[in-house]
């Protein structure tokens, strides 16, 4: 099924390049449609089931309603985002931000179903019992490199991910937010696209804000949010950064096809995956323990001082060795 985002704009070459960015959104399950002239919307809505409507500020309300859209947003140059039941959205904002906000508006008394799949994206974890391993650094280069061949999206778990610094964002929503709706019941495709940034093609969830939310959400809450992602959206990857939870990452762990494990060879570190290992047999997890495939990574040298920092390990010692990973030309 087609749900249609129709986009009108008095500067009708602002339309047409909004409408490029909804199109180019692989967690966006509307086909966005820009219209020159408010006639041509209206004979459009005719013909045609207009879910959203995205519309200039300046046409009047009466006028917006006669193309027959499901919900009208109107695109403002003033900043204001309601006035009494009318939605608006800041139209001098960076298109990704507006296609959240609208997708946002729309879930407030929609829900969206996925489009129908043929199966599921496959869950990649990033685990390690060990600490600073070079795991996050590691999992957004192999996010990255996939995401150059499909659609790929990233979750990071960590209490602490520090990648609001490393992009220099101020995210409005996140992965809790994602987790509320879950846990109500009120999570589609449409939430996840509201929350959903980019770095480059590879699109990612913004950790969590607080890490008390994360530990009231619960192992099972989450790996249920992550294998809905997986079942219900475009994705055809899903890179899971775990994090180091231990035990309660037993739940999502579990999910995953392959468990790519960064270690190091110290005597304290070494201590710690056999702990680990030992624990996997004794608690009858041993199928967890077969797809994890361990891994010492090179030194970032330069390349982990430099900006941008992301591009940089993808270009570097990190970059070459997850594309040897990847044509499987590295064994455990």
């Amino acid at each position: 099924m087609r749900h249609i985002m129709a986009v009108y704009d008095v500067d009708t070459s602002y339309a047409q390049r909004f409408a490029q960015v909804v199109n180019q959104k692989e967690s966006c399950p509307f086909e966005a449609t820009a219209f020159s002239s408010m006639e041509r919307l209206k004979e459009y809505g005719k013909e045609n089931r207009i879910e959203l409507l995205l519309v200039s500020a300046s046409v009047g309300r009466e006028e917006a309603e006669q193309a027959g859209a499901d919900r009208v947003i109107y695109l403002t140059e003033d900043g204001s985002s309601e006035s009494g039941d009318v939605s608006g959205i800041y139209k001098y904002q960076s298109s990704e931000n507006i296609v959240r906000e609208a997708m946002a508006c729309y879930c407030e008394d929609h829900a969206v179903q996925a489009s129908a799949r043929l199966k599921g994206a496959s869950i990649l974890g990033v685990f390690s019992p060990v600490g600073r391993c070079l795991k996050t650094s590691f999992a957004i280069t192999l996010g990255k490199l996939l995401a150059q061949e499909s659609r790929t999206l990233y979750t990071n778990l960590e209490e602490y991910s520090g990648l609001s610094i490393l992009t220099k964002t101020e995210y409005r929503m996140d992965l809790s937010d994602l987790l509320y709706f879950y846990m109500g019941g009120n999570y589609n495709v449409l939430r996840l696209g509201s929350v959903v940034h980019s770095m480059g093609s590879l699109d990612y969830i913004p950790p969590i804000r607080y890490p008390q939310e994360l530990s009231q959400a619960g192992p099972d809450e989450i790996a249920g949010l992550l294998r809905a992602i997986a079942q219900e959206s475009p994705y055809e990857n899903v890179v899971v950064d775990v994090g180091s939870a231990g035990r309660a990452a037993l739940p999502v762990l579990e999910l995953c096809s392959v468990i790519y494990m960064p270690v190091k060879e110290d005597r304290i570190s070494r201590a710690k995956l056999e702990e680990f290992d030992g624990y996997l047999e004794e608690s009858g997890n041993r199928e967890i323990k077969r797809r994890i495939q361990k891994m010492k990574l090179p030194n970032l040298g330069a390349a982990g001082r430099r900006e941008p920092y992301f591009e940089q390990l993808l270009w570097g010692d990190l970059g070459d060795y997850v594309r040897q990973l990847l044509r499987g030309g590295i064994k455990q």
